[in-house]
Protein backbone atom coordinates (compact mmCIF):
# COMPACT_ATOMS: atom_id res chain seq x y z
CA UNK A 1 0.00 0.00 0.00
CA UNK A 2 1.21 3.55 -0.76
CA UNK A 3 0.34 7.10 0.22
CA UNK A 4 -1.50 9.24 -2.33
CA UNK A 5 -2.87 12.79 -2.10
CA UNK A 6 -5.14 14.43 -4.65
CA UNK A 7 -6.22 18.02 -4.08
CA UNK A 8 -6.49 21.64 -5.12
CA UNK A 9 -5.45 24.86 -3.42
CA UNK A 10 -4.97 28.58 -3.97
CA UNK A 11 -1.79 27.68 -5.85
CA UNK A 12 -3.53 25.48 -8.41
CA UNK A 13 -7.06 26.86 -8.71
CA UNK A 14 -8.78 30.25 -8.88
CA UNK A 15 -10.80 31.33 -5.86
CA UNK A 16 -14.01 30.93 -7.84
CA UNK A 17 -13.33 27.19 -8.20
CA UNK A 18 -12.19 26.80 -4.59
CA UNK A 19 -15.39 28.43 -3.40
CA UNK A 20 -17.58 25.99 -5.28
CA UNK A 21 -15.46 23.01 -4.27
CA UNK A 22 -15.52 23.75 -0.52
CA UNK A 23 -16.60 20.85 1.69
CA UNK A 24 -18.84 21.33 4.75
CA UNK A 25 -18.18 19.03 7.72
CA UNK A 26 -20.97 16.57 6.90
CA UNK A 27 -19.77 16.33 3.30
CA UNK A 28 -16.22 15.60 4.49
CA UNK A 29 -17.52 12.69 6.56
CA UNK A 30 -19.43 11.25 3.60
CA UNK A 31 -16.39 11.69 1.35
CA UNK A 32 -14.24 9.70 3.79
CA UNK A 33 -16.80 6.92 4.05
CA UNK A 34 -17.05 6.67 0.26
CA UNK A 35 -13.25 6.73 -0.03
CA UNK A 36 -12.94 3.61 2.08
CA UNK A 37 -15.74 1.97 0.14
CA UNK A 38 -13.69 2.51 -3.03
CA UNK A 39 -11.61 -0.49 -4.01
CA UNK A 40 -8.13 1.12 -4.28
CA UNK A 41 -8.22 2.82 -0.84
CA UNK A 42 -7.60 1.28 2.59
CA UNK A 43 -7.39 4.53 4.61
CA UNK A 44 -8.55 8.10 4.08
CA UNK A 45 -8.30 11.62 5.51
CA UNK A 46 -9.56 15.01 4.30
CA UNK A 47 -7.74 18.28 4.87
CA UNK A 48 -10.15 21.13 4.10
CA UNK A 49 -9.17 24.73 4.86
CA UNK A 50 -10.21 28.11 3.51
CA UNK A 51 -7.77 27.75 0.64
CA UNK A 52 -7.25 24.01 0.08
CA UNK A 53 -9.12 20.74 -0.25
CA UNK A 54 -7.02 17.57 -0.15
CA UNK A 55 -7.91 13.90 0.02
CA UNK A 56 -5.24 11.57 1.45
CA UNK A 57 -5.48 7.80 0.99
CA UNK A 58 -3.48 4.62 1.35
CA UNK A 59 -3.90 2.92 -2.03
CA UNK A 60 -2.66 -0.27 -3.64
CA UNK A 61 -2.84 1.01 -7.23
CA UNK A 62 -1.56 4.44 -8.27
CA UNK A 63 -3.51 5.11 -11.47
CA UNK A 64 -6.72 3.58 -10.18
CA UNK A 65 -6.26 5.54 -6.95
CA UNK A 66 -5.81 8.87 -8.75
CA UNK A 67 -8.89 8.24 -10.88
CA UNK A 68 -11.03 7.20 -7.92
CA UNK A 69 -9.96 10.03 -5.60
CA UNK A 70 -10.43 12.62 -8.35
CA UNK A 71 -13.91 11.31 -9.07
CA UNK A 72 -14.84 11.33 -5.39
CA UNK A 73 -13.63 14.92 -4.96
CA UNK A 74 -15.71 15.98 -7.95
CA UNK A 75 -18.81 14.16 -6.75
CA UNK A 76 -18.71 15.57 -3.24
CA UNK A 77 -17.59 19.07 -4.14
CA UNK A 78 -20.28 19.57 -6.74
CA UNK A 79 -17.76 20.67 -9.37
CA UNK A 80 -17.80 18.51 -12.49
CA UNK A 81 -14.82 16.22 -12.99
CA UNK A 82 -13.91 17.72 -16.37
CA UNK A 83 -13.90 21.22 -14.89
CA UNK A 84 -12.09 20.20 -11.70
CA UNK A 85 -9.34 18.02 -13.23
CA UNK A 86 -7.12 20.84 -14.65
CA UNK A 87 -6.79 22.30 -11.14
CA UNK A 88 -5.98 19.07 -9.30
CA UNK A 89 -2.47 18.14 -8.18
CA UNK A 90 -1.24 14.67 -7.27
CA UNK A 91 1.53 13.69 -4.87
CA UNK A 92 2.62 10.10 -4.26
CA UNK A 93 4.63 8.36 -1.55
CA UNK A 94 7.57 10.54 -0.38
CA UNK A 95 6.30 13.52 -2.38
CA UNK A 96 2.94 13.24 -0.59
CA UNK A 97 4.70 13.18 2.78
CA UNK A 98 6.81 16.18 1.76
CA UNK A 99 3.68 18.06 0.70
CA UNK A 100 1.82 17.55 3.99
CA UNK A 101 4.87 18.44 6.08
CA UNK A 102 5.31 21.62 4.01
CA UNK A 103 1.65 22.47 4.56
CA UNK A 104 2.03 21.88 8.31
CA UNK A 105 4.98 24.30 8.44
CA UNK A 106 3.06 27.02 6.62
CA UNK A 107 5.25 26.84 3.51
CA UNK A 108 2.25 26.20 1.27
CA UNK A 109 -0.08 28.71 2.93
CA UNK A 110 -1.41 31.84 1.30
CA UNK A 111 0.50 33.80 3.93
CA UNK A 112 3.71 31.83 4.45
CA UNK A 113 4.35 30.83 8.04
CA UNK A 114 0.78 31.10 9.35
CA UNK A 115 0.11 28.61 12.12
CA UNK A 116 -3.66 28.19 11.79
CA UNK A 117 -3.20 25.22 9.47
CA UNK A 118 -1.86 23.10 12.36
CA UNK A 119 -5.27 23.21 14.04
CA UNK A 120 -6.88 22.22 10.75
CA UNK A 121 -4.51 19.27 10.33
CA UNK A 122 -5.37 18.20 13.87
CA UNK A 123 -9.09 18.43 13.03
CA UNK A 124 -8.54 16.35 9.87
CA UNK A 125 -6.83 13.63 11.90
CA UNK A 126 -9.51 13.71 14.59
CA UNK A 127 -12.25 13.24 11.98
CA UNK A 128 -10.40 10.33 10.38
CA UNK A 129 -9.97 8.70 13.78
CA UNK A 130 -13.59 9.31 14.75
CA UNK A 131 -14.82 7.65 11.54
CA UNK A 132 -12.09 4.96 11.70
CA UNK A 133 -10.87 5.91 8.23
CA UNK A 134 -7.36 6.81 9.42
CA UNK A 135 -5.34 3.66 10.02
CA UNK A 136 -1.71 3.22 10.97
CA UNK A 137 -0.22 5.04 7.95
CA UNK A 138 -2.38 8.17 8.12
CA UNK A 139 -2.27 8.27 11.92
CA UNK A 140 1.52 8.20 11.77
CA UNK A 141 1.61 10.70 8.91
CA UNK A 142 -0.67 13.33 10.46
CA UNK A 143 0.79 12.96 13.95
CA UNK A 144 4.26 13.47 12.48
CA UNK A 145 3.05 16.45 10.43
CA UNK A 146 1.84 18.14 13.61
CA UNK A 147 5.22 17.56 15.26
CA UNK A 148 7.10 18.85 12.20
CA UNK A 149 4.94 21.98 12.08
CA UNK A 150 5.52 22.70 15.76
CA UNK A 151 9.24 22.12 15.30
CA UNK A 152 9.40 24.58 12.39
CA UNK A 153 7.64 27.27 14.40
CA UNK A 154 9.79 26.74 17.51
CA UNK A 155 13.20 26.36 15.83
CA UNK A 156 12.99 28.95 13.06
CA UNK A 157 11.72 32.45 12.40
CA UNK A 158 8.97 31.30 10.05
CA UNK A 159 6.45 33.07 12.32
CA UNK A 160 8.17 36.33 11.47
CA UNK A 161 8.23 35.50 7.78
CA UNK A 162 4.49 35.63 7.41
CA UNK A 163 1.64 36.78 9.62
CA UNK A 164 -1.61 34.98 10.26
CA UNK A 165 -4.28 35.41 7.63
CA UNK A 166 -6.20 37.68 10.01
CA UNK A 167 -3.26 39.98 10.71
CA UNK A 168 -2.29 40.09 7.07
CA UNK A 169 -5.88 40.90 6.11
CA UNK A 170 -6.04 43.76 8.61
CA UNK A 171 -2.76 45.12 7.23
CA UNK A 172 -4.34 45.17 3.78
CA UNK A 173 -7.39 46.97 5.12
CA UNK A 174 -5.16 49.53 6.85
CA UNK A 175 -3.57 50.20 3.45
CA UNK A 176 -0.06 50.82 4.72
CA UNK A 177 -0.96 52.43 8.05
CA UNK A 178 -0.02 50.88 11.36
CA UNK A 179 -2.83 48.43 12.22
CA UNK A 180 -2.99 49.41 15.90
CA UNK A 181 -3.19 53.11 15.03
CA UNK A 182 -5.75 52.45 12.30
CA UNK A 183 -7.98 50.19 14.45
CA UNK A 184 -7.78 52.12 17.73
CA UNK A 185 -11.21 53.33 18.89
CA UNK A 186 -13.12 51.72 16.02
CA UNK A 187 -16.22 49.53 16.38
CA UNK A 188 -15.91 46.03 14.96
CA UNK A 189 -18.45 43.40 13.89
CA UNK A 190 -17.24 39.79 13.78
CA UNK A 191 -19.58 37.39 11.97
CA UNK A 192 -18.99 33.78 12.99
CA UNK A 193 -17.63 32.28 16.18
CA UNK A 194 -15.33 29.51 14.94
CA UNK A 195 -11.57 29.32 15.33
CA UNK A 196 -10.78 31.88 12.62
CA UNK A 197 -13.44 34.32 13.87
CA UNK A 198 -12.17 33.90 17.44
CA UNK A 199 -8.65 34.66 16.25
CA UNK A 200 -9.96 37.73 14.42
CA UNK A 201 -11.77 39.00 17.52
CA UNK A 202 -8.68 38.53 19.69
CA UNK A 203 -6.51 40.30 17.11
CA UNK A 204 -8.91 43.25 16.96
CA UNK A 205 -8.97 43.46 20.75
CA UNK A 206 -5.16 43.60 20.88
CA UNK A 207 -5.22 46.27 18.17
CA UNK A 208 -7.26 48.52 20.45
CA UNK A 209 -10.77 48.61 18.96
CA UNK A 210 -13.38 50.20 21.23
CA UNK A 211 -16.06 47.51 20.86
CA UNK A 212 -16.54 44.09 19.30
CA UNK A 213 -19.96 42.70 18.38
CA UNK A 214 -20.08 38.94 17.69
CA UNK A 215 -22.88 37.56 15.53
CA UNK A 216 -23.32 33.82 15.03
CA UNK A 217 -26.11 31.44 14.06
CA UNK A 218 -25.59 29.57 17.31
CA UNK A 219 -26.04 32.18 20.00
CA UNK A 220 -24.31 30.21 22.72
CA UNK A 221 -21.04 30.18 20.76
CA UNK A 222 -21.24 33.94 20.26
CA UNK A 223 -21.85 34.39 23.99
CA UNK A 224 -18.89 32.16 24.79
CA UNK A 225 -16.57 34.21 22.58
CA UNK A 226 -17.84 37.43 24.17
CA UNK A 227 -17.15 35.93 27.60
CA UNK A 228 -13.58 35.12 26.61
CA UNK A 229 -13.06 38.65 25.29
CA UNK A 230 -14.44 40.35 28.38
CA UNK A 231 -13.43 38.04 31.24
CA UNK A 232 -10.79 39.22 33.76
CA UNK A 233 -7.33 38.56 32.43
CA UNK A 234 -8.69 38.36 28.90
CA UNK A 235 -8.59 40.95 26.16
CA UNK A 236 -10.46 43.46 28.32
CA UNK A 237 -12.41 44.91 25.40
CA UNK A 238 -16.09 45.87 25.44
CA UNK A 239 -17.95 43.09 23.65
CA UNK A 240 -21.48 41.82 23.18
CA UNK A 241 -23.32 39.17 21.20
CA UNK A 242 -25.91 39.81 18.50
CA UNK A 243 -28.29 37.57 16.58
CA UNK A 244 -27.71 37.02 12.88
CA UNK A 245 -30.98 38.79 12.07
CA UNK A 246 -29.51 41.94 13.62
CA UNK A 247 -26.42 41.98 11.37
CA UNK A 248 -28.01 44.59 9.08
CA UNK A 249 -28.47 47.01 11.97
CA UNK A 250 -24.99 46.29 13.33
CA UNK A 251 -23.53 47.14 9.91
CA UNK A 252 -24.75 50.72 10.23
CA UNK A 253 -22.68 51.16 13.41
CA UNK A 254 -19.54 49.16 12.56
CA UNK A 255 -16.28 50.52 11.18
CA UNK A 256 -14.66 47.12 10.63
CA UNK A 257 -16.42 43.88 9.68
CA UNK A 258 -14.72 40.48 9.64
CA UNK A 259 -16.74 37.53 8.40
CA UNK A 260 -15.77 33.87 8.47
CA UNK A 261 -18.67 31.42 8.63
CA UNK A 262 -19.37 28.01 7.21
CA UNK A 263 -22.36 29.25 5.23
CA UNK A 264 -22.76 27.95 1.70
CA UNK A 265 -24.38 31.19 0.49
CA UNK A 266 -23.66 34.89 0.95
CA UNK A 267 -23.94 36.25 4.49
CA UNK A 268 -23.66 39.90 3.41
CA UNK A 269 -25.30 40.71 0.11
CA UNK A 270 -24.54 43.84 -1.88
CA UNK A 271 -28.03 45.08 -1.06
CA UNK A 272 -27.50 44.69 2.70
CA UNK A 273 -24.21 46.58 2.60
CA UNK A 274 -25.64 49.29 0.35
CA UNK A 275 -28.55 49.75 2.78
CA UNK A 276 -26.16 50.08 5.74
CA UNK A 277 -24.14 52.73 3.91
CA UNK A 278 -27.11 55.02 3.36
CA UNK A 279 -26.86 58.10 5.51
CA UNK A 280 -23.36 57.40 6.85
CA UNK A 281 -20.19 59.20 5.87
CA UNK A 282 -17.63 57.03 7.65
CA UNK A 283 -15.92 54.40 5.47
CA UNK A 284 -16.56 50.70 6.06
CA UNK A 285 -13.73 48.12 6.02
CA UNK A 286 -14.73 44.54 5.22
CA UNK A 287 -12.50 41.45 5.62
CA UNK A 288 -13.93 38.22 4.19
CA UNK A 289 -11.96 35.14 5.34
CA UNK A 290 -14.60 32.58 4.40
CA UNK A 291 -14.45 29.96 1.68
CA UNK A 292 -16.86 30.07 -0.06
CA UNK A 293 -17.04 33.83 0.37
CA UNK A 294 -19.43 35.39 2.89
CA UNK A 295 -19.50 38.87 1.36
CA UNK A 296 -20.73 39.71 -2.14
CA UNK A 297 -17.69 40.70 -4.21
CA UNK A 298 -19.78 43.42 -5.85
CA UNK A 299 -19.52 45.63 -2.73
CA UNK A 300 -15.94 46.61 -3.59
CA UNK A 301 -17.36 48.91 -6.26
CA UNK A 302 -19.40 50.89 -3.72
CA UNK A 303 -18.07 54.25 -2.57
CA UNK A 304 -16.74 54.29 0.99
CA UNK A 305 -16.18 50.52 1.01
CA UNK A 306 -12.86 48.69 1.21
CA UNK A 307 -13.18 44.92 0.79
CA UNK A 308 -10.34 42.45 1.30
CA UNK A 309 -11.07 38.80 0.60
CA UNK A 310 -9.19 35.54 0.08
CA UNK A 311 -8.50 36.32 -3.56
CA UNK A 312 -6.96 39.74 -2.90
CA UNK A 313 -4.95 38.31 0.00
CA UNK A 314 -3.47 35.71 -2.32
CA UNK A 315 -2.32 38.40 -4.72
CA UNK A 316 -0.92 40.64 -1.96
CA UNK A 317 1.06 37.88 -0.21
CA UNK A 318 2.84 36.60 -3.30
CA UNK A 319 6.05 38.60 -2.79
CA UNK A 320 6.48 38.63 1.01
CA UNK A 321 10.23 38.49 1.94
CA UNK A 322 11.18 35.39 3.92
CA UNK A 323 13.98 33.58 2.08
CA UNK A 324 16.30 32.67 5.00
CA UNK A 325 13.53 31.37 7.26
CA UNK A 326 11.91 29.45 4.43
CA UNK A 327 15.21 27.77 3.54
CA UNK A 328 15.66 26.71 7.16
CA UNK A 329 12.16 25.24 7.31
CA UNK A 330 12.66 23.45 4.00
CA UNK A 331 15.74 21.76 5.46
CA UNK A 332 13.68 20.60 8.45
CA UNK A 333 10.98 19.25 6.14
CA UNK A 334 13.53 17.32 4.05
CA UNK A 335 15.09 15.75 7.16
CA UNK A 336 11.70 14.81 8.57
CA UNK A 337 10.51 13.30 5.29
CA UNK A 338 13.61 11.09 5.19
CA UNK A 339 13.10 10.05 8.82
CA UNK A 340 9.41 9.28 8.24
CA UNK A 341 10.19 7.19 5.17
CA UNK A 342 12.85 5.22 7.02
CA UNK A 343 10.51 4.58 9.95
CA UNK A 344 7.70 3.41 7.64
CA UNK A 345 9.98 1.10 5.70
CA UNK A 346 11.36 -0.35 8.93
CA UNK A 347 7.85 -0.83 10.28
CA UNK A 348 6.87 -2.64 7.08
CA UNK A 349 9.29 -5.47 7.83
CA UNK A 350 8.46 -5.76 11.54
CA UNK A 351 5.52 -8.18 11.08
CA UNK A 352 7.77 -10.46 9.00
CA UNK A 353 10.47 -10.42 11.69
CA UNK A 354 7.86 -11.12 14.37
CA UNK A 355 6.47 -14.00 12.30
CA UNK A 356 10.01 -15.41 11.87
CA UNK A 357 10.68 -15.29 15.59
CA UNK A 358 7.28 -16.86 16.27
CA UNK A 359 8.10 -19.70 13.88
CA UNK A 360 11.50 -20.15 15.59
CA UNK A 361 9.82 -20.29 19.01
CA UNK A 362 7.42 -22.94 17.71
CA UNK A 363 10.36 -24.99 16.38
CA UNK A 364 12.11 -24.75 19.77
CA UNK A 365 8.94 -25.78 21.59
CA UNK A 366 8.46 -28.74 19.25
CA UNK A 367 12.03 -29.94 19.61
CA UNK A 368 11.96 -29.63 23.41
CA UNK A 369 8.73 -31.62 23.52
CA UNK A 370 10.31 -34.31 21.32
CA UNK A 371 13.38 -34.41 23.58
CA UNK A 372 11.22 -34.84 26.66
CA UNK A 373 9.61 -37.86 24.99
CA UNK A 374 13.00 -39.43 24.33
CA UNK A 375 14.47 -38.52 27.75
CA UNK A 376 11.60 -38.90 30.21
CA UNK A 377 13.95 -39.05 33.23
CA UNK A 378 14.99 -35.40 32.98
CA UNK A 379 14.16 -33.43 36.11
CA UNK A 380 12.64 -29.92 35.97
CA UNK A 381 15.99 -28.16 36.41
CA UNK A 382 17.63 -30.11 33.59
CA UNK A 383 14.62 -29.61 31.31
CA UNK A 384 14.62 -25.83 31.96
CA UNK A 385 18.38 -25.59 31.31
CA UNK A 386 18.12 -27.44 28.00
CA UNK A 387 15.16 -25.34 26.91
CA UNK A 388 16.97 -22.10 27.77
CA UNK A 389 20.12 -23.25 25.94
CA UNK A 390 18.23 -24.04 22.75
CA UNK A 391 16.43 -20.68 22.92
CA UNK A 392 19.73 -18.84 23.35
CA UNK A 393 21.22 -20.58 20.32
CA UNK A 394 18.22 -19.70 18.16
CA UNK A 395 18.17 -16.09 19.42
CA UNK A 396 21.87 -15.65 18.67
CA UNK A 397 21.48 -17.09 15.19
CA UNK A 398 18.55 -14.79 14.42
CA UNK A 399 19.82 -11.64 16.12
CA UNK A 400 22.32 -10.36 13.55
CA UNK A 401 20.19 -11.10 10.43
CA UNK A 402 17.00 -9.59 11.89
CA UNK A 403 18.77 -6.44 13.10
CA UNK A 404 20.54 -6.08 9.77
CA UNK A 405 17.39 -6.67 7.71
CA UNK A 406 15.59 -3.91 9.66
CA UNK A 407 18.46 -1.54 8.89
CA UNK A 408 18.44 -2.47 5.21
CA UNK A 409 14.65 -2.21 5.00
CA UNK A 410 14.73 1.35 6.36
CA UNK A 411 16.88 2.50 3.44
CA UNK A 412 15.43 3.62 0.10
CA UNK A 413 14.59 0.60 -2.02
CA UNK A 414 14.49 -1.65 1.02
CA UNK A 415 10.88 -2.76 0.65
CA UNK A 416 11.92 -6.04 -1.00
CA UNK A 417 13.71 -7.37 2.07
CA UNK A 418 10.44 -8.39 3.72
CA UNK A 419 9.55 -10.49 0.68
CA UNK A 420 13.03 -12.03 0.64
CA UNK A 421 12.77 -12.96 4.33
CA UNK A 422 9.37 -14.57 3.84
CA UNK A 423 10.69 -16.57 0.87
CA UNK A 424 13.93 -17.70 2.54
CA UNK A 425 12.21 -18.99 5.67
CA UNK A 426 8.99 -20.12 3.94
CA UNK A 427 6.86 -18.00 6.26
CA UNK A 428 3.10 -18.33 6.05
CA UNK A 429 1.72 -15.07 4.53
CA UNK A 430 -1.39 -15.33 6.71
CA UNK A 431 0.77 -15.41 9.83
CA UNK A 432 2.51 -12.22 8.74
CA UNK A 433 -0.85 -10.63 7.89
CA UNK A 434 -2.26 -11.51 11.31
CA UNK A 435 0.70 -9.80 12.99
CA UNK A 436 0.10 -6.72 10.82
CA UNK A 437 -3.60 -6.61 11.74
CA UNK A 438 -2.86 -6.91 15.45
CA UNK A 439 -0.20 -4.19 15.20
CA UNK A 440 -2.63 -1.95 13.29
CA UNK A 441 -5.36 -2.36 15.89
CA UNK A 442 -2.96 -1.54 18.73
CA UNK A 443 -1.69 1.52 16.89
CA UNK A 444 -5.22 2.72 16.16
CA UNK A 445 -6.23 2.57 19.81
CA UNK A 446 -3.01 4.28 20.91
CA UNK A 447 -3.17 7.06 18.32
CA UNK A 448 -6.81 7.91 18.93
CA UNK A 449 -5.85 8.85 22.46
CA UNK A 450 -3.07 11.21 21.32
CA UNK A 451 -5.04 13.79 19.31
Amino acid sequence: MSLLVVGLSHRSAPVSVLERASLPADTQAKLLQDTLAAEPAAEGAVLATCNRIELYADVDKFHAGVAELSTLLAQHSGVGLEELTPYLYVHYEDRAVHHLFSVACGLDSMVVGEGQVLAQIKDALALGQELHTAGRLLNDLFQQALRVGKRAHSETGIDRAGQSLVTFGLEQLAAGADVDTWAKGKKALVIGAGSMSSLAAATLARAGVAEIVVANRTGSRAERLVQILTEPGGAGVAARAAEMVAVGDELTRADIVISCTGATGLVLTAEAVESAMRGRTAPLALLDLAMPRDIDAAVHRMPGIRLVDIESLAEASADAPMAADVDQVRAIVSDEVAAFGAAQRAAHITPTVVALRTMAADVVAGEVARLEGRLPDLDDKQRAEITQTVRRVVDKLLHAPTVRVKQLASEPGGAGYADALRTLFDLDPETVASVSRADLNDADVKNRGRV
